[in-house]
């Protein structure tokens, strides 16, 4: 419900991976890293102005995120410090391709485009937040028209094919529009009912 992707991919298409993975030793927060380590790469990129390059390895390493959390679950790995770890680790890997980005449009003198990637940055940051503070109040919330998935997807085809003034409009408004739909869907479940302070 009210979301574009689904919320986790099809072990069908995990599975391979995951097993090769685990024979090889590579632990779910190694995994982790490592695609946090390629979202900086990425961001050196983006930073430069090497788009094309920029895109395919935010691609790649943003897949590995769609593997860590499998792999945690198939060797019975998951652990608390392991999800806030990835949690933390994504949004370090959203918010540095959008600095190399703001570097990269602060070198040219592109005001604009630095006030759309400060603003898709933004939302992208309120989304994950709003999901967070929804669960300390024991609120479950997945649901999101633009979470972390279809961020990834248009960002990266946004630098592939070299139009990352509308991946920035796409990513400004539809992440900040998200954050607005979670935050409705939190008061409609969890209403003004008495709970933890702020």
């Amino acid at each position: 419900m009210f979301s574009l992707l689904p919320q986790r991919v099809s072990r069908r298409l995990t599975d391979p991976f995951v097993r090769r993975l685990d024979a090889l030793g590579v632990t779910p927060n190694q995994l982790t890293l490592l695609g946090a380590l390629g979202n900086v790469a990425a961001a050196v990129l983006a930073g430069r102005g090497d788009f094309l390059a920029a895109g395919i390895v935010v691609l790649f390493s943003s897949s590995l995120d769609l593997l860590d959390g499998a792999l945690a679950r198939a060797t019975n790995r998951a652990t608390p410090f392991g999800s806030v770890f990835d949690a933390v680790l994504d949004r370090v890997s959203e918010g540095a391709v959008f600095f190399g980005l703001i570097v990269f449009f602060s070198a040219n003198d592109d005001r604009d485009n630095i006030l759309l990637a400060a603003a898709a940055l933004g939302g992208s940051l309120l989304v994950s937040y709003v999901r967070a503070r929804a669960e300390i109040i024991g609120v479950n919330l997945r649901e999101g028209l633009f979470t972390r998935a279809e961020r990834v997807i248009v960002l990266s085809l946004g630098l592939i094919i070299d139009q990352v003034t509308i991946a920035l409009w796409i990513l400004a408004l539809a992440a900040n529009l998200t954050a607005a739909q979670r935050l409705y869907l939190v008061w409609r479940r969890a209403g003004n009912h008495p709970g933890p302070g702020r």
